[in-house]
C-alpha cells in the first residue's frame, strides 16, 4: 500500500504520467504518419510536463521554482526544434504554447477554464494540434478530428470527478452525469469512426479497441471514486492506441 502511495505521489500527481500519456498519443500518429524521430518525442514530453506543471503550481509557493524550470524547459524545446527541424515547427510550437498559457494563468483576468463549458473543447484542441500540426510537415484534419473528439471525451469524466468543487459551470453540473456520459460516448464513437476510415488499418483496429476500454471506463466513473480512477486510468486511454498497436506488431 506504502509503495502504491509513493507511485501515485511521484509519478501520477507530479504530472509526469499525463505527460507520458498526452507523449504516447503523439507518438501513435506519428507512427501512422511515418513521422517518428525521437527529438520530437522529447520536445512533446517537455512540452506537456512544463506545461501541467505551470497549472498545477503557479498559485503555490513553489510558482517561482517552477517558471525557472519552465524557462530552462523552454530554452531546451527551442535548442531541440532548431537544431532538428526549422523556424516553422519552432513557431508552430510556440502557438501551442501560448493556446496553453491562455487555458490557465494568474496574471490573465479571463483565462480558458473560468468560461462556463469551453474547457473541455479547449484541452482537446491544443492535444489535437500537438498530433495534427506540430508533428506533421502540414495539417491533418482527419488526426486533428480523431484527436480532438477522443480528448475531448476524456476530459468529461474529469469535469464529474471535480462537479463538487468546481467554480464555473460544467457538463455534469449543467446536464447532469449520465448525460455527459452519454456525449463522451459518442464523442468516443465519433473518433473511432473517423480513426477506422482514415487510419491505416493496423492502427484503425488499435483505436477501436482503444474505444471499446474507454467506453467502459466513462461508464464507470462516479464522482465517488477515488481520483486514482481518473489520474490513472481515465488518463491511459490516451496511451492505450499506441500500446494496442504495439501488442499487434509484436505479438
Amino acid at each position: 500500500m506504502n509503495f502504491l502511495k509513493i507511485l501515485k505521489k511521484t509519478v501520477i500527481d507530479s504530472q509526469i504520467y499525463v505527460s507520458i500519456m498526452g507523449t504516447l498519443f503523439a507518438v501513435f500518429f506519428m507512427k501512422e504518419q511515418n513521422t517518428f524521430r525521437f527529438p520530437t518525442i522529447l520536445l512533446i514530453f517537455i512540452t506537456y510536463f512544463s506545461g501541467y506543471l505551470y497549472t498545477k503550481y503557479q498559485y503555490t509557493k513553489h510558482f517561482f521554482k517552477i517558471l525557472a524550470l519552465n524557462a530552462a524547459a523552454g530554452v531546451i524545446c527551442a535548442f531541440l526544434i532548431i537544431h532538428n527541424h526549422n523556424e516553422v515547427r519552432l513557431l508552430k510550437w510556440f502557438v501551442i504554447v501560448v493556446l496553453g498559457l491562455l487555458y490557465n494563468s494568474f496574471f490573465l483576468d479571463v483565462y480558458i477554464r473560468k468560461i462556463p463549458l469551453l474547457k473541455v473543447f479547449y484541452v482537446g484542441l491544443v492535444w489535437a494540434l500537438v498530433n495534427c500540426w506540430l508533428t506533421l510537415p502540414e495539417f491533418s484534419l482527419p488526426i486533428f478530428l480523431i484527436s480532438f473528439f477522443f480528448i475531448t471525451a476524456l476530459v468529461l469524466p474529469f469535469d464529474i470527478r471535480d462537479m463538487k468543487s468546481d467554480t464555473v459551470e460544467t457538463f455534469p453540473k449543467m446536464i447532469g452525469v449520465q448525460n455527459t456520459k452519454y456525449i463522451a460516448y459518442v464523442l468516443v464513437f465519433i473518433s473511432v469512426l473517423l480513426a477506422i476510415f482514415n487510419l491505416k488499418l493496423n492502427y484503425g483496429i488499435a483505436f477501436f479497441l482503444t474505444g471499446i476500454i474507454t467506453f467502459i471506463l466513462i461508464y464507470f466513473s462516479e464522482n465517488k471514486r477515488d481520483d486514482t480512477y481518473f489520474s490513472f486510468w481515465i488518463e491511459t486511454c490516451s496511451a492505450l492506441p499506441f500500446l494496442f498497436l504495439l501488442i499487434m506488431e509484436y505479438f
